[in-house]
């Protein structure tokens, strides 16, 4: 009896709305087309380097309906990796040791043929280094920020700016009742296009993103004008990443060992700090979205092309085109080598027709 091809899943870095559609994507592709094995690997690549191992199985019964819903069943984690797996030190300290050879032993020992890594820029580098190594893998680009700049798209983005925007839509309603200067902070650190989109798409007054360092004096001008006539309203949608000219972003270092970014956040307070230095008869408030951006049911947009990305991926290891991320191309689905996709990042380009219209309605970006 010949045996089932075996393939694994793994999800990793931050969680996002698409995530669950992609697995069920992959799954039923692989599963009711071609008859594979699919597992999962729990938090990430976590799951293989358990002792022991946390590996569940994918099958159509664990995947039926789970295109609706946000997060994902097998966990993830934007901590540690193959490469930096974290270790206690005799002294009580912390370290890191490289465990990706030992990664791929134990994917061999599982009879694991191909795998597939789901996540973003860092994942994909990771996905890149393992490849090298001679593992058999596939990327499939995920991140709300839209930062990669290899895809015209990764979901999680369309959803996470239909959540801003409806926040948009519900502050220009206190802020209009109360007259007031209402500020929106978002997710988004070194790339704006949650903020633009959702700023264009709420009617914001103010856009502040991190690829334009904003002058408070220009800011101010827009303020002064919306307050003019007495009465007014001010909208302010800023990215955590947003930062002053001259000025660096606002953000505290990290306690958890293994989490080697910083923690941005606060900005928005900071900016209304500013604000009131200038005109301290206006009112303000701050509303952070946080980690609301990234909860919740997928939008159609998402599920779509989470759906595409899921089967495209497994057509890739069908062609055993390994070393190669989806991406898409629209309306194509496209493939192209990793070590492409993680080249460059996806910044907010100062003449990108999304910042055309922003100017063009009148929207200030603070320079």
């Amino acid at each position: 009896m010949t045996r089932r091809k075996r393939i694994l899943v793994a999800t990793g870095g931050g969680d996002c709305p698409g995530l669950n559609a992609v697995l069920r994507a992959i799954v039923k592709k692989a599963t009711g087309q071609h008859n594979w094995e699919v597992l999962g690997s729990i938090d990430a690549f976590n799951g293989v380097l358990s002792e022991p191992m946390q590996l569940k199985v994918l099958d159509l019964a664990a995947v039926s309906g789970i295109h609706v819903r946000g997060g994902t069943i097998i966990g993830t984690t934007n901590r540690g990796g193959p490469f930096h797996w974290p270790v206690r030190r005799s002294d009580g300290t912390w370290g890191t040791e490289d465990r990706s050879d030992e990664l791929i032993r134990r994917l061999q020992y599982q009879g694991i043929e191909a795998v597939i890594n789901i996540g973003g820029d860092g994942s994909q580098r990771i996905s890149q280094a393992l490849f090298e190594k001679g593992l058999n893998i596939i990327g499939v680009p995920k991140t709300i920020d839209n930062d990669l700049s290899a895809t015209d798209f990764t979901f999680g983005y369309q959803t996470a700016v239909e959540v801003a925007t409806d926040a948009v839509d519900k502050l220009v309603t206190t802020a209009e009742s109360h007259n007031r200067m209402m500020v929106l902070e978002v997710m988004g650190r070194d790339a704006g296009w949650i903020a633009l989109a959702a700023a264009i798409a709420g009617g914001a007054d103010i856009v502040l993103i991190p690829e334009i360092p904003y002058n408070i004096e220009s800011v101010m001008r827009k303020i002064d004008d919306r307050f003019r006539s007495g009465r007014g309203f001010v909208i302010v949608v800023v990215a955590e990443g947003a930062k002053p000219a001259g000025g660096d972003v606002v953000a505290t270092e990290s306690d958890e060992f293994g989490y080697h970014n910083r923690m941005l956040g606060g900005v928005g307070r900071f900016f209304v700090g500013q604000v009131k230095q200038q005109m301290p008869e206006v009112e303000a408030r701050v509303t952070v979205l946080g980690h609301l951006q990234r909860g919740g049911s997928p939008c159609a947009f998402d599920r779509i092309l989470a759906t595409q990305f899921g089967v495209a991926a497994v057509d890739l290891i069908k062609e055993q085109k390994y070393g190669f991320m989806v991406a898409s191309d629209y309306p194509r689905i496209v493939a192209l080598p990793l070590k492409e996709a993680i080249k460059s990042y996806h910044y907010v380009e100062h003449d990108h027709p999304l910042v055309h219209t922003a100017r063009g309605l009148g929207i200030c970006l603070g320079d």
